[in-house]
């Protein structure tokens, strides 16, 4: 068990309120009055979440997307936010991440209504926390509602971001579609809008379509079968498309897809496409060109 899923294992015991769903998902659902506030919150550590040499706006951009993403994950619209802002001791370097914040804001429709400022100590990494606020318009998908028979979809190809990742390391002025992936995410929320009211099961893929299929599988009971891994021509042109690579990139994370499951036979309402099937039983299985494979000792992304 990780560092991470101990602490959960405590923090669930405060957790009693119906809305935390036991922390079992993403996100929060707070019913009030007649409405379903969606509730979200995501961090940022510099040289965990980012590199140091990432551009500001570009990091001000992705820490409003990966809090979208959790919204369009439950087929939400974005009503406002709050920032919590380590300030940098560089003015312009704040600046500049506030621009590509505003961005993404006004991109997604979604008020900056508040936050707090704090200023840390000189050396410490920086660290920037959003919490996103949704309704939702329909009803909320959870990563629990999988069946067998089902049909497992993403909305597009994975391993982009891991390997815009790699490029940004070796060469900070590295540019592509890539490194646009890794950076500056693209949340699905119209997508998920049209997904919410026929998936069954549906979740971001934040961490890696390996571990993220597993959580599913796991909250809904069931086993899953992962028999395709789809990479972009663009992941392609610089990897290739061995076994290896489509692992890595199975396993890599910071795709923000949606990962969704329909019930066989049903229209799929988005682009998407299909990576494997839900049916009874327990676990994750891995199949790349008919045959089964073991799964790598490390699924995707975990903190500790």
């Amino acid at each position: 068990m990780s560092a991470e899923s101990r602490f959960l294992t405590l923090l669930r015991l405060l957790a009693h309120d119906p809305a935390a769903q036991g922390l079992s998902d993403d996100v929060a659902i707070l019913p009030v009055g007649g409405a379903r506030l969606i509730l979200t919150s995501d961090t940022m550590v510099e040289g965990v979440h980012y590199l140091p040499t990432d551009p500001p706006a570009d990091i001000g951009w992705k820490l409003a997307a990966v809090n979208l993403s959790d919204l369009a994950a439950k087929g939400a619209r974005p009503v406002g936010c709050l920032l919590n802002y380590a300030l940098s001791g560089d003015d312009g370097w704040d600046a500049a991440f506030l621009e590509g914040l505003g961005e993404a804001l006004e991109r997604h429709a979604m008020p900056l209504l508040g936050g707090d400022t704090v200023r840390m100590p000189d050396g410490s990494a920086r660290s920037y926390s959003l919490t996103a606020i949704g309704e939702a318009t329909a009803a909320v998908p959870t990563r629990s509602g999988a069946q067998p028979g089902d049909r497992l979809y993403v909305t597009g190809p994975v391993g982009d971001a891991g390997i815009g990742l790699d490029l940004a390391r070796a060469d900070p002025a590295a540019s592509g579609p890539l490194v646009e992936a890794y950076r500056r995410p693209r949340p699905r929320i119209s997508e998920g809008a049209l997904l919410a009211p026929v998936a069954g099961a549906m979740m971001d893929l934040s961490d890696g379509l390996l571990i993220d299929a597993l959580r599913m599988a796991q909250a809904s009971g069931v086993a899953i079968t992962i028999d395709h891994i789809p990479l972009s021509r663009a992941l392609e042109k610089v990897r290739g498309a061995s076994t290896a690579v489509q692992i890595a990139a199975a396993r890599a994370g910071d795709d923000y897809e949606l990962l969704f499951a329909l019930p066989p036979g049903m229209a799929v309402p988005v682009r998407a496409i299909p990576v494997g099937h839900v049916s009874e039983g327990t676990g994750l299985t891995l199949k790349i060109d008919g045959a089964i494979l073991p799964l790598p000792d490390r699924l995707g992304w975990e903190h500790g």
